[in-house]
This record gives C-alpha cells, sequence and structure tokens, in this order.
C-alpha cells in the first residue's frame, strides 16, 4: 500500500529504528507503515475515539488524549522524532506544543496547510474563505483556529529559539520551490532545538 504524498515525505525524514510519536496521528497509516518498513518503535496520541479504534485494528500503539493538555506523560526525549501533522493549527495552545514536542523529541515533524497558497487568497478575494484538499472546511465548522504562512512560522521558531533543520512546500503531490508562499499549499517542517 502506499502513501499519500505528505506522509511519504514525512516517513522519508524518519531514520530506520527508531522512536517515533504520532500526535494526531488519525487511523494510524504512517505509524503503521512506519513499523513495517522501517522498523520504527511508533506510538500515537489521538482524540477521536474512531480513529483510536482504528490504530488498534491496525496495531498501532495508541492513547487516547488531547493534545492541549499537554504531553507531561512522556519523558524528556523520549523520541527521536515528534510529527505533528496538519494539527497545529487547530491547536489553542500553539506555541506550548511547539515547546512540548521538543522536549520529549530530539526533533520535530510539523505540517499545516499555507494560509498563503494563491488559491486561498484568490477565495478571500472573492469574499469567501478558502475551502480547498487542505483545507477541507467551511468557515463555520472548522476546527483550525490559527492559520499561518511561512514566515509566521519560522518566526515563531525563531522567537522560540527552534531551529529549521529543512523546509519542504508542496502542492498536491508536487514540491514547489519558487515562491513557495505564494504555490505550495502545504508546508513541511523539521525542527530542532538550538
Amino acid at each position: 500500500m502506499s502513501l499519500r504524498a505528505d506522509l511519504q515525505l514525512i516517513a522519508d525524514w524518519i531514520e530506520p529504528n527508531s522512536r517515533v510519536l504520532d500526535l494526531g496521528c488519525g487511523d494510524g497509516t504512517l505509524l503503521a507503515h512506519l513499523g513495517t518498513a522501517k522498523q520504527v518503535q511508533g506510538y500515537g496520541v489521538e482524540i477521536d475515539v474512531d480513529n483510536v479504534v482504528r490504530c488498534i485494528e491496525a496495531g498501532v500503539n495508541v492513547v487516547q488524549g488531547d493534545l492541549e493538555a499537554g504531553l507531561a506523560e512522556f519523558d524528556d526525549q523520549a523520541f527521536d522524532h515528534v510529527v505533528l501533522s496538519q494539527t497545529i493549527q487547530a491547536m489553542h495552545h500553539t506555541e506550548n506544543i511547539l515547546n512540548e514536542i521538543l522536549r520529549v523529541g530530539r526533533d520535530a515533524i510539523v505540517t499545516f496547510p499555507n494560509f498563503g497558497y494563491w488559491r486561498n487568497r484568490w477565495q478571500i478575494l472573492q469574499g469567501h474563505m478558502p475551502v480547498s484538499e487542505t483545507i477541507p472546511y467551511q468557515w463555520y465548522d472548522t476546527p483550525n483556529i490559527h492559520w499561518c504562512m511561512l514566515g509566521d512560522f519560522e518566526a515563531l521558531c525563531t522567537k522560540n529559539r527552534i531551529r529549521v533543520v529543512e523546509r519542504v512546500v508542496m502542492d498536491g503531490e508536487r514540491r514547489v520551490s519558487f515562491m513557495p508562499n505564494l504555490l505550495g499549499s502545504l508546508a513541511f517542517y523539521r525542527v530542532a532545538r538550538g
């Protein structure tokens, strides 16, 4: 089974035999793949009960939990990588979760929809909040509460003394290097302390 392009990029950044914590792991697709393909020791945290059941059915170690409550149950540097994929924009305490993931992990992989993407801007110019593949909700039922662009996330990292190790921006399955804030719909960051 092949992974979606966004999950494959995350998987490519993770070394074999590493310890991975996937926050907001959904149905466990990424962790199941990493366990099989790279023999990682993976754990997920997911709030949705149906997704927790799917994780268990897939043999993924998962706990049901709300990330807003923090990661106190995990020791410092307990993981090599912490994944926060398309979840940070739905967090009330964005800065706190970013600092927590780098407390429990050596590095982190953070992905989010790029609000600066040209199609989003176009919809705003037409008088509507954006709805797209990476932003699939209407304004009134979205779980997303914090929108950002590449520069916003990088400024938050700088403020918190977090180093951007690598950045990739994609539009669908295509990597975007020319004008990524305008032409890329989904941002991927590998970050670490200092």
